[in-house]
Order: structure tokens, then C-alpha cells, then sequence
């Protein structure tokens, strides 16, 4: 090997200076297409996709973007049922509120309250209402002084269960109600039932 060098070396000494200087640009030449090929090419070649890729993922990004502002704001689609069941809730509550005062102060609004819990039930129908005299099924209630009873009776004809459900449904809402006789008629269907039900006035 340091003989190969020895040789080159006596080669290019016999060359002259220009002859040297040509050999000298050729070899940086070489060095330079050598560099090129195995390291500035590629990296190049690499910086070139990554700015494309970064390109893409901007441009990507910017769609989406574009996309959500355009989308449509999402919408509670039970809003309306539950706007509608607050304001029946509120209706309810309201109408029994005007229940349990009608019967407490007694007033002639009772018979309409009575009625309005029979059109709740399917399948009854209310025969006749009576009013009853002030001292009709008279009580204990009735001797107190300055105490008087108003009463109603009612006929309703449907299958049993749902009187006994009217009933029930009476006696939960309006607890302040006095109950007379109840007669129950099961000789032809559908059942009658006839009841009477009183609230107590207070007398000025």
C-alpha cells in the first residue's frame, strides 16, 4: 500500500502545475458528486416530503376547521316534550290546588270537580247529579254550631275496577271530602254506582 502512495505521489510530482491543478478540481469535483449522491440529495429528497406532509396536514386541518364552523349547533330534540310536560305538570298541579280549595270552602264548584275526575277515567259515564239538601245524610258535623254540609250525589255506570279506581282517586285528591251511602247496582252490566259525597261550610 505505501508503495501504491509512493508511486502516485512520483506520478503527480512529474506533473506540471497546471496538469496538478486540473487533478486537484477533478478530485474536489468527485468529492462534491460524491457528497451530493449520498447525503444532500437525500436530505433534500426528505426535507421536500416533510414540508409537503406538513403542507397536507394544514390544509387537512383547515378543512376540519371550515367544517365545524359550518355544522349545524345541535338541537335538543326533546326540548318540546319537556316544555310540554313542565306546563301540563303546572296545569295539574294549578287544577288541584283549585280542587282542594273548592272543597275546603265548600263552594258549588264541587259537582264540575267531580266531574272533571270521571272524564280521567276511561270507560265511566255519569248517569245524574243531584244536589243534595244541607241536612241530608246528616252527621256529627251537623251539630256543630254554625256548620253546615253540602252534598252531591252522583250516578256513574262503567266496569268495577274502574269505579273503584274513581273512588280511590277521590279520596287521595280530595281528603277533605265527607262520604255518605254508596250503593253499588250489578244487576245489568255495566255496574252502576251511586254515591254521595259532602264538603262542610262554615257560616258567616
Amino acid at each position: 500500500m505505501k508503495h501504491w502512495w509512493l508511486q502516485q505521489s512520483a506520478r503527480i510530482d512529474a506533473l506540471s502545475l497546471r496538469e496538478r491543478a486540473f487533478v486537484f478540481v477533478s478530485v474536489i469535483a468527485c468529492c462534491l458528486a460524491l457528497a451530493d449522491v449520498l447525503w444532500l440529495s437525500p436530505a433534500a429528497g426528505a426535507h421536500q416530503l416533510q414540508t409537503q406532509q406538513y403542507a397536507a396536514q394544514n390544509a387537512e386541518l383547515q378543512r376540519l376547521r371550515t367544517e365545524l364552523q359550518k355544522a349545524p349547533k345541535p338541537v335538543d330534540v326533546n326540548l318540546p316534550l319537556r316544555t310540554e310536560v313542565a306546563a301540563l305538570q303546572q296545569k295539574l298541579a294549578e287544577f288541584q290546588g283549585r280542587i282542594a280549595a273548592d272543597a275546603d270552602s265548600g263552594s258549588p264548584a264541587l259537582e264540575p270537580v267531580l266531574a272533571e275526575f270521571l272524564r280521567r277515567r276511561e270507560g265511566l259515564t255519569l248517569l245524574s247529579t243531584a244536589t243534595l239538601a244541607a241536612g241530608a245524610a246528616a252527621g256529627k258535623d251537623s251539630a256543630v254550631p254554625g256548620i253546615t254540609r253540602r252534598g252531591v250525589e252522583l250516578k256513574v255506570s262503567g266496569p268495577y275496577g274502574e269505579l273503584l279506581k274513581y273512588v280511590k282517586s277521590l279520596e287521595q285528591a280530595l281528603p277533605n271530602l265527607r262520604w255518605g251511602p254508596m250503593q253499588l247496582r250489578s244487576e245489568k252490566q255495566p255496574p252502576e254506582l251511586t254515591l254521595q259525597v259532602f264538603v262542610l261550610e262554615v257560616q258567616p
